[in-house]
């Protein structure tokens, strides 16, 4: 999973007046012609507005002009942006398109699908229910550990950003009483993980604040009398303005919010709801495929892997049924580490004897590097097993591999070659940053994408494990095999759940029959599932699609099939609809078989 929390991503077109430490977009419009620079003018506005209008994305890409600001989250500034969306179309749409280059007919076609998706989502009114157990305000803190503090200025904008929180609360609040005006609330079961990650944040004592922690450590260069003052001005602006704004939320949350949650989970039972989650579907699958299709290929995905890992199964020797044989996973202890420290180091040392395969399989990698580090303890109890945060845009941070290791005793050593594979190389890590790096590219496409391409790389990436060397032992590839099961199984129980009116438990009965995964996780996987309709779609979707185009490319190409151009031609452009894919895919088949008669 590529980002944490509730946070979707948000798709950006190229950056204009940039500053002097923030990479400049090296893509360029054909001064020639007309149309190609109404074009590309018109993305560099919108970058620059998308960036304005979300300080939170522009600073987590290294740019530092927004730092001392939270988004405008009020209802106005909402209707302002749908408007403008709209407004932005239409002038795409006087920009003639037969007089662009292929390359720009596609950036424009890219760019058409992604503002038109926005429109199209905002009458169903998503932008009402801005937080969840995984990420909200209450997890706002976080984006500090993306900023550089380097200067005395950084500082400052961070102590700005303290003191203008209670507005942004005010308007986070805001919404959630539409939405509870609206029917748009998230089920009661979602709601009871986030009173425990509001409290953490009302503290008596601000330097105990989790805003508190970029004055822990001041660089060397800031003089002991600027960093006084700057620890004071922090601890009264968290005094001031944080705590008593966390203590209205609480109020709030506790009083009103909460009590307000429906006890069924499941968006069918919002207005337009069925509606809504077509959509939603389209949208993370960039796929026609409707919810009833999507559900009976996740059960035929299902009964096929299940037939595989009855075959492993079989291998290990185990006398007794596949659900004892799950039952023997997650209760023997040789499969757990004892104590988080030993989890950790076990997943850094995986991750060193990973990277120096990938020769094997790709002719480019990735410049900048990734690290291992801990989910942090504030949300590791209510999140998933590990995620991946990409590197800053301007090369001032790596690519980070997150890992949970709250109760390391159901986090089980067989599933750990899958996961890190998953999430840093060769999946999102690999993909994400090669992405970053296709200068060519408007930065739209660079540091957007698409679900089912960027989940369904990493899915695929997985299946890569045994041409990588690994998955040596029968336990390991049947924790492979857990991992591809656990995304079928979400075929089955997010449209279960979101259409087909499935209870939250007949999910989890469900997953917990066909999958290895500990219950710990499985329960938070449907309820991250619940909080997130349809994205846990992509996944499976585009991992089909990929190895459909790489058996198609094998077939056609014969002994001339290699498979790192294959990956080449994949990952050549970025994260792209799955039709897209496809069609460049066929294209270069179609280029070999010619190029060699």
């Amino acid at each position: 999973m590529k980002t944490t929390g509730a946070l979707a991503a948000l798709f950006f077109a190229v950056l204009a007046a940039l500053p002097q430490d923030f990479p400049r977009p090296a893509a360029q419009a054909d001064e020639r012609n007309p149309a190609a620079r109404r074009l590309h003018e018109l993305f560099e506005r919108e970058w620059e507005s998308s960036l304005r209008e979300n300080p939170l994305r522009a600073s987590s890409l290294g740019d530092r002009r927004y730092n001392d600001r939270w988004p405008d989250v009020s209802l106005e500034a909402i209707e302002r942006r749908h408007q403008h969306r709209q407004q932005v179309l239409r002038e795409l749409a006087a920009i003639p398109f037969e007089a662009l280059s292929e390359t720009d007919q596609l950036n424009y076609t890219l760019f058409r699908k992604q503002y038109e998706q926005e429109v199209e989502e905002h009458p169903f009114r998503w932008y009402l229910l801005p937080l969840n157990q995984r990420g909200g305000i209450q997890t706002a803190h976080e984006i500090a550990d993306q900023i550089r503090f380097t200067t005395v200025k950084d500082f400052e904008d961070w102590i700005a950003r303290l003191r203008s929180f209670p507005l942004y609360m005010d308007q986070t609040i805001a919404l959630l009483r539409e939405g509870i005006r609206a029917g748009l609330v998230h089920p009661r079961i979602i709601l009871e993980r986030i009173p425990e990650q509001i409290a953490a944040h009302i503290v008596d004592r601000p330097e105990d604040s989790l805003f508190f922690a970029p004055f822990r450590n001041f660089p060397e260069g800031i003089p002991a009398k600027e960093q006084e003052r700057l620890v004071a001005a922090a601890k009264a602006a968290i005094r001031d303005s944080v705590v008593p704004a966390f203590r209205q939320f609480q109020q709030f949350f506790l009083h009103e919010y909460l009590p307000a949650g429906p006890e069924r989970v499941g968006i069918w039972q919002f207005p337009r709801g069925k509606e809504m989650y077509a959509f939603f579907a389209r949208r993370y699958t960039t796929t026609n495929l409707t919810p009833e299709q999507i559900h009976e290929i996740g059960q035929r995905e299902v009964r096929r892997i299940r037939a595989e890992m009855e075959q492993v199964i079989a291998r290990t020797g185990f006398q007794g049924s596949f659900e004892d044989f799950l039952t023997f996973l997650r209760t023997d202890p040789r499969f757990y580490y004892r104590t988080p420290e030993e989890l950790l180091a076990a997943y850094r040392a995986l991750a060193k004897q990973i990277d120096p395969t990938l020769v094997k399989l790709f002719r480019r990698l990735p410049r900048v590097p990734y690290g291992v580090e801990p989910i942090p303890d504030q949300i590791a109890p209510a999140t998933t097993t590990a995620y991946y945060r990409p590197p800053a845009a301007d090369g001032s941070r790596a690519g980070t591999y997150f890992v949970n290791l709250y109760r390391p005793e159901v986090r089980p050593k067989y599933e750990m070659e899958a996961l890190s594979i998953h999430e840093a190389v060769p999946g999102h890590h690999l993909q994400i940053a090669l992405a970053m790096e296709l200068g060519e590219l408007p930065a739209f496409r660079r540091y957007g994408g698409y679900t089912a391409f960027v989940e369904g790389w990493a899915l695929y990436s997985e299946s890569l494990g045994e041409e990588l060397g690994f998955y040596r032992d029968p336990y390991s590839k049947f924790g492979q095999l857990t991992y591809e099961m656990w995304r079928a199984v979400r075929l089955v129980v997010d449209t279960g759940m979101h259409y087909l009116g499935w209870t939250r438990q007949q999910a989890i009965d469900f997953f917990k029959a066909n999958a290895g995964k500990a219950e710990h996780d499985i329960v938070n996987e449907i309820d991250r599932y619940i909080a997130w309709p349809g994205q846990a779609l992509a996944y499976k979707i585009g991992e089909l699609k990929i190895k459909e185009l790489r058996a198609l490319a094998a077939r056609e190409l014969g002994e001339r099939f290699d498979v790192r151009e294959f990956h080449d031609v994949v990952l050549g452009s970025g994260a792209v609809p799955l039709d897209v894919l496809e069609a460049q895919v066929r294209r270069w088949i179609a280029q070999k078989k010619a190029s060699s008669q």
